[in-house]
């Protein structure tokens, strides 16, 4: 594993930090993959489009369609870092997702059409995976395409769809063949948002927010030529997508190193005290250890070595201790800590208090950690499965 970086990388890593200084479109208020008000979207969209411009996303795309495949392999981790670093906005949606299984799998006419809105950020993408009977177990989704001639219809439901609000075009998977074993006969779609019968439902959540939605499908009409891949082969869609989806892995331990700097200063003199340093420099160790963590899954990943414990075991690492920040946080306040955002006496502007309440989120998203602790074990270490 190499954790340094070349100088012309670091030239790179300047040139970017520059560029983020100059048009970023201001700073991100919450932490989290969160939704940004509507009011926002038009310079989210302008922002986006300008890092495609400026060949700093869709690095590793085809030349024909504006990447730069004989960049550096690790330009693309320095720009989510760097844009990580400046606390500003990432691209929002699911567009790199949905880019890369248009890339490996879509038609040329797919190509055509989509890819050059993606870079221009005429579409907001997103993911419409998850259901309220199949999250951390997608395989079991049962939202069903029915094909009609030329089209496919579609009944049923999404759920923690992020951005769904904002969405013009969704990453879909749907159910073709209900046959099929559950990992066949699921098939992938690009669906417009403003199709009839498409009812998006913003989810209060206990942060005061609406980062996640809820989706529903009333005899969706979607044409068969929206088909990414071939019908009932989505799963093998979407798992290959996720490999154009892995350049924020560095930047989580750039979010975790500010959280702990940020802390630090919440501490002020209490740093003194011998518990209080206890409690940080334990959080710091572990802040250092994600560290080392994500650069042998970020080394594994160039190479093309890694294990079936490399992701699971990177975001179980990351959404506990980014827990644990929040939560220490929260206890060196004591009695400030009831003070929320928009309170004049809250500290940090309430930061803490929405970054406490949405931490749990990070241990669910993307895999509850116990369901990848048990991918970890079965897949990774060969321990046989609970026979119940």
């Amino acid at each position: 594993m190499r954790l340094e970086s070349p100088r012309e990388l670091e030239v790179f890593r300047a040139e970017v930090r520059a560029f983020i200084a100059e048009h970023a479109p201001g700073t991100k208020k919450h932490t989290g993959v969160r939704a940004p008000e509507a009011e926002l979207i038009p310079a989210i969209r302008r922002w986006t489009a300008a890092l495609y411009e400026a060949g700093y996303l869709g690095i590793g795309w085809p030349k024909e369609f504006g990447g730069r495949p004989d960049a550096h392999p690790l330009e693309a981790f320095i720009v989510a870092e760097e844009i990580a670093r400046a606390r500003t906005w990432p691209p929002i949606g699911a567009a790199s997702l949905a880019a890369g299984a248009i890339l490996e799998f879509g038609t040329p006419e797919q190509q055509a059409h989509f890819l050059p809105r993606i870079r221009r950020c005429e579409d907001i993408w997103c993911q419409l995976f998850s259901e309220p009977g199949a999250g951390s177990d997608l395989a079991s989704l049962q939202t069903r395409a029915v094909r009609h001639g030329d089209e496919f219809v579609v009944d049923g439901q999404k759920v923690w769809t992020t951005n769904g609000q904002h969405a013009d075009v969704g990453y879909l998977l749907a159910r073709t063949n209900p046959d099929a074993p559950k990992h066949r006969g699921i098939t992938a779609f690009a669906l417009d948002m403003r199709t009839p019968g498409v009812d998006v439902r913003p989810l209060r959540e206990i942060t005061g927010t609406s980062d996640f939605n809820e989706v529903f499908f009333d005899s969706v009409r979607i044409p068969a030529a929206n088909v990414i891949g071939e019908v009932d082969n989505g799963w093998r869609v979407a798992n290959s997508s996720l490999v154009h989806e892995r350049s924020g892995v560095g930047a989580s331990g750039v979010e975790l190193q500010l959280q702990l700097e940020d802390l630090l200063a919440v501490a002020g003199p209490t740093v003194e005290f011998s518990d209080v340093r206890e409690t940080i420099g334990e959080l710091a160790t572990r802040v250092l250890v994600n560290q080392a963590v994500t650069g042998l899954v970020r080394s594994r990943m160039l190479a093309r070595t890694e294990t079936p414990a490399d992701a699971p075991l990177a975001k179980i690492f990351f959404s506990e201790i980014n827990h644990d920040l929040a939560v220490a946080g929260m206890s060196l306040q004591g009695v400030d800590g009831l003070l929320t955002e928009g309170d004049p006496g809250a500290i940090a502007d309430g930061w803490w208090q929405d970054a406490y309440l949405y931490a749990r989120a990070y241990t669910i998203a993307g895999g509850a950690n116990e369901v990848l602790r048990n991918v970890v074990a079965e897949r990774a270490l060969g321990l046989p499965r609970d026979p119940a």
